[in-house]
């Protein structure tokens, strides 16, 4: 076979391939958008305006955002440090260490609950202590934060861990060659390098909190967050009753979601331009 032969064969692979990309990333996207796009169809403008206007409503998705933001900071601050410990060294309990980490995103969200309320039930030496000091969980913002986090923090550990890896150690060590401590090395250095894939993890990690309802529904029924209520309203009122509020938690979603992400992209190009 010819030299032309084989370009024109390895030609129309390629062109093959990217057919194939094309309609699965078709269907990719259909199957993601048109389900969300399609709620609208369901409701009316003017159902939505009631809606917007209705007090619990509101509230329930304002504690979504409220203990969503609150799920992410303390995500944050627990996890950025040992995600840079694990993308930083090697050891022999590491793979059995970030494979506990990972553990949360295999177990189903309602099984995840019953293993939280088992914590947190006064039966147990946790439960007890916040019990004796007066300390609520079940039924309260604190068990919707505490599922919340369960769930989401290794997404923010994973993302961050894998930030980490992509600055150079050679930075780190001219850092350090300079009279740098640790700490400010971190600081000034590893973290300023990386904080685009942190705050990408931040916002996936809120984006799961807020979605979360299986885990909550088993600690906190009330108060309610979004999911909760949407639920409630599903399975006592019907489709009417619950697609409204549905729509204006997705509508709100997505505009935070854009707006962090919008940032984060901004940053980036801010980067590559200098």
């Amino acid at each position: 076979m010819s030299k032309n032969s084989e370009e024109d064969t390895s030609g129309k692979r390629f062109e093959l391939i990217y057919i194939i990309a094309a309609i699965t990333g078709f269907i990719i996207l259909f199957f993601n958008v048109f389900p969300i796009l399609n709620t609208f169809y369901w409701t009316d403008l003017e159902t939505i305006k009631k809606t917007l206007l209705d007090r619990e409503v509101i509230a329930s998705i304002w504690l979504s955002i409220k203990c969503a933001s609150i799920t992410t900071i303390i995500a944050f601050f627990l996890g950025i440090p040992l995600a840079y410990y694990l993308a930083r060294h090697e050891f022999r309990l590491k793979n059995l260490i970030e494979s506990l980490v990972d553990i949360p995103m295999v177990i189903p969200h309602t099984v995840a609950g019953i293993c939280l309320l088992t914590v947190l039930s006064p039966r147990s030496p946790i439960g007890h202590f916040l019990e004796a000091n007066n300390i609520e969980a079940l039924g309260t913002e604190i068990g919707i934060v505490i599922a919340m986090l369960f769930v989401s923090m290794p997404l923010l550990v994973d993302s961050a861990k894998d930030a980490f890896k992509w600055v150079p150690t050679r930075m780190e060590n001219v850092s350090r060659s300079l009279g740098a401590t640790q700490m400010q090395t971190f600081l000034g250095v590893t973290f300023i390098l990386s904080w685009r894939g942190i705050l990408s993890g931040m916002i996936v990690t809120w984006a799961r909190a807020i979605s979360e309802f299986g885990a909550v529904i088993i600690l906190a029924y009330h108060p309610m967050i979004a999911p909760t209520l949407i639920y409630e309203r599903f399975t006592t009122y019907g489709m009417k009753y619950a697609i409204p509020a549905n729509i204006i938690l997705i509508v709100i979603s997505i505009i935070i979601f854009v707006v962090l992400r919008l940032v984060s992209l901004g940053g980036k190009e801010k980067h590559d331009k200098n």
